[in-house]
This record gives C-alpha cells, structure tokens and sequence, in this order.
C-alpha cells in the first residue's frame, strides 16, 4: 500500500501551492504521486465543486452541503484513492473527510458524530496515514484569499464567526489525534512552510518502509 496524506485548514493556508511542491520534490526523489483535490478528483466530482463553491446556490442547506461532499468523495475515493494506493503511490488531497467534519460540522451545526458515520460510510471507512494543518489565524488567511486574485468562493463569503469555528475544529482534531495530525505553522514563508512539510512526509515515508522506485527513471 501507498500513502495517503492531506492538507486541511482554515482559507488561505496555501494548500494547493504546497501540494504541487512537495508532489515535484517526492516525485524527484523517484516517488509515484497522485495529486487530487475535494470536492472534485473526479469529473462526478468538479460537476459537484462548482455546485459547492459557486454563488448561484446560496441558500443551500448545510445537510445539502454534506451530502454533496460526501457522493463526491464516495466516488473519489473508489475511482482515484484507492486504486492508487493499491499500487503503492503517494496520494496528496487537497482536503478531505475532515472539512466536511469541520464545515459542515462544526461550521454549520450538524452533527459531528451523524457526519462521522456518513463519512465512514461514503469512504469505506478509508482514513489519512498522515493529515497536514496548515493553520494561520483567520483574518490573514481570508485577506491571503483576497489578495491572490482568485475568485472567492461561497465559503470566503461566511461570517467570521463561521470561520473562527471551522479553525477551531481543526486545532481541536489535530490535538485529539497527533499520531495523524501534524500542525504547520502557514503563516511562515512558503519555502519555510515547503521544507517543513518534505522533511515530514519523508520521514513517515521512512518510518513506513515506503522507498521509492528507483527502477522508474531507468
């Protein structure tokens, strides 16, 4: 088997940046990555991101919210995720099961536990070796997102209050289960933050006797 690794966090923590990093490093150092992203990962599932994301639906409710997230990641995790790590490539997402958790659940109101359970069921109860939080306070991150240029999306419009909630889910997951989370700090700079995250990864890559595959650039 593979690994599995994710990026969480609150907005603007520069996940996508730091995925396509850390996939150039690994995949230098003779490793096979998969870089996938939720929602979407699959065309079911960026039909289902611009669903989420875009503003034409913005009375949707947050059990519509996560049930959409989670068909997406159903058919994400059976079309993308598993076969990959089946051949024992590194799989880097761009969010999974715990934003629905943190969004849906602590963002929103729903029940974390009835969420959980949906989670469990929607993945086969498939998990991360390894989960990243790029965390940094609110209000930088969210003037991070405003800065780049890219269009907000319907998440970037909610209260701050909302997501104060979502952040402080993540810390609260992260602390629950160290043996998966490991906090990054992504207010430093983004070479700090890379590096942070390569010496990481390859050290659980080590610790799980994952070598790569020297044969392939032959």
């Amino acid at each position: 088997m593979g690994l599995f690794v994710t990026f969480e966090g609150p907005e603007g923590g520069g996940k996508s940046t730091q995925i396509r990093r850390l996939a150039a490093h690994l995949t230098e150092r003779s490793y096979e990555v998969v870089v996938t992203r939720e929602p979407g990962g699959t065309p079911l599932g960026e039909s289902v991101r611009e669903l989420l994301l875009g503003s034409r639906h913005s009375a949707m409710l947050p059990e519509t919210e996560a049930l959409l997230n989670s068909a997406s990641r159903a058919q994400h995790v059976a079309e993308i995720i598993r076969p990959a790590l089946a051949l024992g490539k590194i799989v880097l997402c761009d969010r999974y099961l715990d934003s629905t958790l943190a969004y849906q659940g602590a963002g929103r109101g729903l029940n974390i536990d009835e969420l959980t359970t949906l989670q469990r069921f929607a993945t086969r109860d498939l998990w991360p070796d390894l989960t990243f939080l790029l965390d940094l306070p609110v209000d930088v991150g969210l003037a991070r997102r405003v800065a780049s240029g890219d269009p907000l999306n319907r998440f970037d419009a909610d209260s701050r209050a909302f997501h104060d909630r979502v952040r402080s889910y993540f810390l609260s997951a992260a602390h629950a289960d160290p043996s998966r989370w490991m906090v990054i700090d992504a207010s430093a700079t983004q070479d700090v933050v890379e590096q942070d995250l390569l010496a990481l990864t390859l050290q659980r890559l080590s610790d799980a006797s994952i070598a790569p595959d020297v044969d392939r650039k032959r």
